[in-house]
């Protein structure tokens, strides 16, 4: 049973995020150029033995001896192509650095499946494949990883002493689940959001999602593989970086780097930056495709000094990054809350507030049919009735879409709609409406009671399954705050 509505809900979810990546994804092959660059085509292999394709850019007129390289690991997104970091690669190879970025996977990786593991294996492939480049430094071959590339960026460099230095931007040191879930609740506050959808509600949600299995290794602690990094280590944040508690971050790999006796981290944080180190004008709500000024030479001159075996010592530097909230911690669900029970409670609502109508339309058409005179059964409170069953569906469908809306489109500050005191309207409505269907349920429980005798089996039936659907809406409604309207 939960595996039937959790498909339904990949089937959704898959519709609003994965398509569009899909879309983006077909967009692949060999980039344009700048005529100051050389580019070479490479194809090599990932884990698992993948076949997959990249290109290096290199300067056209290089000065003597050989020069560093660079890996560029994308961010969150099934089968990314390599032209999204082009304009990464661009500008770190005028920098005097050969960079080889590629397509990302798609193969074992959507987004309800994922190994960080595997694409850490990606990425040491396509080491492995610069470092064979004809004018790059095999020993001087390093990866950049952004966003979930964080978590994977570390994992290559921990297993592979080929990896010489790691630079990351917007990178994590919290578990996956935490960090989505803060940068949600972060842009619903932003928007000015306030009460139990975003303290409780949205939050709750990514619980059930990840117990449900459709939140990808939700718990994964990136700790003990970022202390297990022993190379030189340049991490960058843009000041308004909306999808990673930047100051909590800094401190997160300070701690676990220091933790495992490496003392080269150089933190740097970008004015007027947003989660990728690009200008944005808005504070992180618009993606310019400029990099944050100064972002670019940093990159080229800290890898240079690492390779020529000079690293700086640890150190932060770079205005405050804005961070209006802290973490909270997003623990496993308790078993009244798992996704079978919410799964359980979902088809007892459904089925029950559904049935009433149908059942309606099946006795419609059986007195069309029945002889002159046959006699029909009372409707016992119908109009209470009706209302439990349309409100009943109308809430639980509404509430669960305009819930998943706000969680997809929470991270990039969409509009959550009119507030009312923090509250957005729809939200309001949807409490008011499952408050009717509470006071519906208890009266149209009652009237059945009251006229029980002269109600037809069928009829019992039907009300059985609707009165069902109400009572569950009661916890239900309570665990997910429909029933707390002023929160």
């Amino acid at each position: 049973m939960r595996r039937v509505l959790l498909a339904g809900l990949a089937a959704v979810l898959w519709c609003l995020l994965a398509a569009p990546g899909a879309r983006a994804a077909a967009a692949t092959g060999a980039p344009a150029v700048p005529g100051d660059l050389t580019a070479a085509e490479v194809t090599f292999r990932g884990d698992g033995g993948l076949v997959m394709h990249g290109t290096v850019l290199s300067p056209a007129h290089g000065g003597g001896g050989k020069r560093p390289g660079i890996v560029l690991i994308h961010g969150a997104g099934t089968g990314t192509p390599r032209t999204k970091l082009m304009g990464e690669a661009v500008e770190f190879a005028r920098r005097g650095l050969s960079v080889l970025v590629y397509d990302k996977r798609s193969v074992g990786y959507s987004l309800f499946e994922r190994s960080y593991a595997q694409l850490a294996g990606d990425a040491l492939g396509a080491v492995a494949a610069l470092r064979r480049q004809p004018g790059v430094d095999p020993a001087k071959v390093g990866v950049w990883g952004l966003s979930e590339g964080g978590w994977v960026a570390p994992m290559a460099a921990a297993r592979s002493r080929d990896v010489a230095f790691v630079v990351l931007v917007g990178a994590n040191s919290q578990q996956p689940l935490l960090q989505q879930a803060w940068a949600v609740h972060a842009g619903l506050r932003a928007a000015g959001v306030r009460g139990r959808l975003v303290d409780g509600t949205e939050p709750d949600l990514y619980r059930v999602l990840a117990d449900g299995e459709l939140f990808p290794e939700p718990y994964y602690d990136p700790a003990p593989t970022i202390a297990a990094v022993r190379c030189p280590v340049l991490a960058v944040w843009g000041v308004h970086d909306l999808l990673t508690p930047a100051r909590e971050s800094g401190a997160g790999f300070a701690e676990a780097l220091r933790r495992g006796g490496n003392e080269h981290l150089t933190v740097r944080y970008f004015a007027d930056a947003d989660h990728a180190a690009h200008l944005t004008p808005d504070r992180g709500v618009t993606r310019l495709p400029e990099l944050a000024p100064g972002y670019a030479d940093l990159v080229g001159s800290w890898v240079t000094d690492v390779t020529s075996g000079r690293p700086p010592a640890s150190g932060a530097s770079g205005p405050e990054p804005v961070q209006a909230t802290p973490t909270v911690p997003v623990p496993p669900v308790e078993w009244w809350e798992a996704a079978d029970v919410q799964a359980g409670a979902l088809v007892v609502m459904l089925a029950g507030f559904a049935a009433y109508p149908l059942g309606a339309l099946v006795r419609r058409v059986r007195a069309r049919s029945a002889p002159a005179g046959a006699g029909v059964s009372r409707r016992p409170v119908s109009a209470a009735a009706r209302l439990l069953s349309a409100g009943g569906l109308t809430v639980v469908l509404g509430s669960f879409g305009y819930v998943m809306y706000a969680v997809m489109t929470g991270a990039k500050l969409g509009s959550p709609g009119p507030l009312v005191a923090g509250r957005p309207v729809v939200w309001l409505a949807l409490q008011a409406l499952a408050v009717a269907c509470v006071v519906a349920t208890a009266v149209t429980g009652l009237a059945w009671w009251r006229r029980r005798a002269g109600v037809a089996a069928g009829e019992r039936v039907r009300l059985a399954a609707l009165m069902a659907g109400g009572l569950v809406l009661v916890p239900w409604g309570l665990y997910w705050g429909l029933l707390l309207p002023g929160l």
